[in-house]
């Protein structure tokens, strides 16, 4: 096995066009048929029925449906992060566009082909990409000279695959592995974020040590979570004049945008998780010593929705406001945000008049109010 990863990676320094993997597998079957591997002790790949598989239905029975899903959502899963990732690091890398429906159209069709003659599970694998790619290959027709290569051997070459050393296909397997493995796109990610480059760690050594399944199974678990705490915990800021231009600043208590104005910016969608502390933001701001405050404008520019608990939450702290004179205006309110304001029937609570596109509107409105008061 050592000498075959050497090999292949000596030869993919020297001649990378030349398939090293495919040399590695002709020259260790010769050695083995010469040698008889076997009688030594090496193990050898078990003798390979050759043709091609018979069309038909699966042999399944109604009963044994059930003790298959927990299988077939485990292929599910695989194939579906498996095949996502690897187009998508391709397509990155040779800068092509992607069309996720259309793989996953493609997947569908080809596993349910696969089903009626009893193979195995079709994905984009990253290890036979990884080969497809060394060889040159980026067009339908390395595929099809895959698909027919594999049609030949099938046919007429599966005699001596018998001869083949298991130890040589996980040495070829491992070559394949260590080149997806991009220490540059990791260095670049602790640099940049090392919450993400913690997730990445973690969820290698999972899959390494643990299994593929388990590992893609806690990525997707943390990458909820973190996606659940950058909601729950947004950018917020309080917009100040500066220059004139409207700068966010932190918003801490006691912040103002002018004497009696707050601007606050919120930078995710109001749900049940976040509302809570919208709302104590937004009550904290209120609350300034130094200039009691009459208008709260709410920079929307950020929310496309709202859910059942965030717009009851909004409710009550809208008539909170009131209640101690203070005005709640809203500014740059998608016409999402607007539909869902009107399907929580806030639009009426908070006032047609309150609501503004751009944040000049809502300050000529205040300054006009001003002027009458």
């Amino acid at each position: 096995a050592a000498a075959v990863v050497a090999g292949v990676l000596i030869l993919r320094d020297v001649a990378p066009r030349l398939p090293g993997p495919l040399f590695a597998v002709a020259g260790s079957i010769a050695a083995s048929a010469a040698f008889d591997f076997s009688g030594h002790g090496i193990a050898v790949i078990e003798r390979i029925n050759g043709g091609l598989p018979p069309l038909g239905l699966p042999n399944v029975s109604l009963r044994e449906i059930p003790s298959l899903i927990p299988a077939a959502g485990s292929c599910f899963l695989m194939i579906i992060a498996q095949s996502a990732a690897t187009a998508r690091a391709y397509a990155s890398r040779h800068r092509q566009a992607l069309d996720d429906n259309a793989d996953l159209v493609g997947l569908s069709a080809a596993n349910a082909a696969a089903a009626f003659s009893g193979t195995f599970v079709v994905n984009g694998s990253p290890t036979q990409t990884a080969m497809v790619e060394s060889s040159g290959g980026q067009s339908q027709f390395a595929h099809l000279a895959t698909a027919a290569v594999v049609a030949f051997v099938l046919l007429f070459l599966t005699g001596p695959l018998h001869y083949l050393p298991r130890c040589v296909l996980a040495a070829i397997v491992f070559t394949i592995a260590v080149g997806l493995v991009d220490l540059r796109g990791l260095r670049d990610i602790r640099a940049e974020s090392p919450g993400e480059f913690g997730l990445a760690v973690t969820t290698a050594a999972v899959v390494v040590f643990v299994g593929v399944e388990q590992g893609i199974l806690l990525a997707i678990v943390l990458s909820l979570l973190r996606h659940v705490r950058h909601s729950y915990r947004p950018h917020t800021a309080v917009l100040v004049e500066q220059a004139g231009y409207w700068r966010p600043t932190p918003a801490v208590p006691g912040a103002l945008s002018a004497p009696g104005l707050v601007i606050f910016q919120f930078g995710a969608d109001l749900f049940y998780a976040n509302a809570g502390r919208f709302a104590a933001d937004m009550r904290e701001l209120a609350e300034a010593e130094a200039t009691p405050v009459r208008c709260v404008v709410l920079d929307a520019g950020a929310i496309t929705s709202i859910d059942y608990s965030a717009a009851r939450v909004l409710r009550d702290l809208q008539q909170e406001l009131l209640s101690r004179g203070i005005t709640l205006m809203l500014v740059h309110a998608e016409a999402s945000l607007l539909s869902d304001l009107h399907r929580h029937h806030l639009s009426d609570v908070i006032g047609a008049d309150h609501v503004f596109d751009t944040l000049r509107d809502a300050l000529a409105t205040i300054n006009r109010q001003q002027a009458t008061q």
